[in-house]
């Protein structure tokens, strides 16, 4: 799976603060086999996040754009905005479910705007800027990706885990 990962922070991008949680997902989605073809840090900018994730989207290179940041109530998070501006289909159930387990460790996890949509044949999810926080997210969506980005490639074999393994008695 070939994955981009976008770390949106205005404090990153000018260089007052390290961007951790960029490389902590990239560690984790390289010791799951994964490779990263894409990454950046932008700041907090709508149109900059927009053109990004389409150019990304767009370009051939990526399966799941994973971006990190910005997702919060914060005046300048913008996140969710740019990811729905560029998406053909919304993937709700995702969000609800880093949502929901998120909340089983706190109750801030539901204060969370991030969206989850499809461009082209692209998958791409916002996640918590918090390092800890966007890791846990991740591990909410590791057992789902790989399925999604095999209907997304509209691989024939791809239907077959919807399929019933045998047939109803009668």
């Amino acid at each position: 799976m070939r994955i981009g990962l976008l770390t949106v922070s205005d404090r990153s991008a000018r260089g007052e603060r390290p961007d951790e949680a960029g490389p902590a997902l990239r560690r984790k989605a390289e010791g799951w086999g994964w490779q990263v073809t894409e990454s950046a840090v932008l700041p907090d900018e709508q149109t900059d996040i927009e053109s990004t994730l389409r150019r990304w989207a767009d370009g051939g290179t990526v399966d799941v754009i994973l971006t990190t940041g910005g997702t919060g109530f914060g005046e300048r998070d913008r996140t969710p905005e740019a990811t729905l501006a560029v998406c053909d289909r919304m993937a709700p159930g995702l969000g609800e479910a880093m949502r929901a387990a998120g909340a089983r460790r706190t109750p801030h996890a539901i204060l969370s705007r991030a969206a989850a949509g499809i461009r082209g044949n692209v998958l791409i999810v916002n996640l918590p800027g918090s390092p800890r926080a966007a890791l846990e997210n991740l591990d909410v969506l590791r057992p789902v990706l790989g399925h999604a980005v095999e209907l997304l490639r509209g691989d024939p074999n791809a239907e077959a885990g919807h399929r019933p393994s045998h047939r109803p008695q009668t």
